[in-house]
């Protein structure tokens, strides 16, 4: 099968369009066929091994326990094992692939323990691949944070994917949700349903009157300290650095906010899998808006 893979720490240009052999399911495993993919930020620090962490984790000189990216997938179900009990050949599916990676090629295969669920069925395998990691990262850290109906929450970093999963899922709650970002955003952050939008390029929101129940930074940029001063005396900060823990459950709630039409993914720019490079530069720019989703079967 064709995979993008990299042996060696580098920039995009380390990733490359080859051929590896088909991966076969075990007892308790589904072997998906890959429609879509993403490149999250999980992604393109793991092929610079940024931070160092990485190398610990992955080989201290070269990639050795993960060869092919790829944090989230959406696909059809091509085979499941003889123990899997809740899939079967046909059905559409979204799941993150874990610390496993693999995204990127034309099949994976993913424990059905894992986190993986049907697809929704108002997405399309592009819009429901950029769900599983920023979509329950956000719903996790709010969760974790308590969460209750009625909060007033910020979020800075609001345009990203952690972000723009994280308004909605404010509003989906019964909160009020005060989004941070640049100009170019703005108008995108009113539509996802923000009660007030902070340019932070014209103004300082570690500045603002109002104080919070949640600060959550979306994109790992700010600090506690910084936004101090914006919370209420029982108020919580949460940041992307914290590194939740999903389940299961999580993915099937946001499937049914999504299926409900309460939830939507926002694509910034969608790229073919041989594209592998550029979707990796475009996203380590830090200028994309919401998610950036890798097409691996052509339509």
């Amino acid at each position: 099968m064709k995979a993008v893979t990299y042996e060696r720490y580098g920039p995009p240009e380390v990733l490359n369009l080859t051929e590896v052999p088909k991966p076969v399911p075990k007892k308790n495993e589904i072997l998906v066929k890959i429609h879509a993919t993403s490149v999250t930020a999980g992604d393109w620090r793991m092929r610079k091994a940024d931070p160092f962490l990485a190398r610990i984790f992955n080989g201290l000189f070269k990639p050795r326990r993960i060869r092919i990216l790829g944090f989230e997938v959406a696909g059809v179900v091509e085979d499941v094992g003889s123990e899997v009990t809740s899939f079967k050949k046909g059905d559409a599916v979204f799941a993150g692939c874990g610390f496993k990676f693999g995204g990127y090629a034309e099949y994976t295969c993913i424990r059905e323990s894992d986190l993986i669920a049907h697809k929704p069925a108002n997405m399309t395998f592009e819009e429901a691949a950029t769900v599983p990691i920023g979509g329950i990262t956000a719903l996790r850290l709010l969760r974790q944070c308590g969460l209750k109906q009625n909060d007033n929450v910020l979020v800075y970093g609001a345009s990203g994917s952690v972000g723009t999963f994280a308004v909605q899922i404010v509003k989906a709650l019964g909160g009020t949700v005060t989004a941070v970002c640049s100009t170019a955003n703005v108008q995108l952050m009113k539509e996802l349903g923000a009660d007030e939008v902070i340019d932070y390029k014209t103004t300082d929101f570690t500045k603002h009157s109002s104080r919070f129940d949640i600060v959550l930074d979306a994109v790992g940029k700010t600090s506690k300290s910084a936004c101090g001063s914006l919370l209420k005396p029982q108020g919580k900060y949460t940041s992307v650095a914290g590194n939740p823990r999903s389940g299961h459950q999580d993915l099937l709630f946001l499937k049914g906010l999504i299926e409900n039409g309460i939830l939507r993914s926002i694509i910034d720019r969608t790229y073919k899998l041989e594209d592998i490079r550029e979707a990796h530069a475009y996203v380590e720019s830090f200028r994309k808006k919401g998610n950036v989703a890798v097409t691996v079967v052509q339509p």
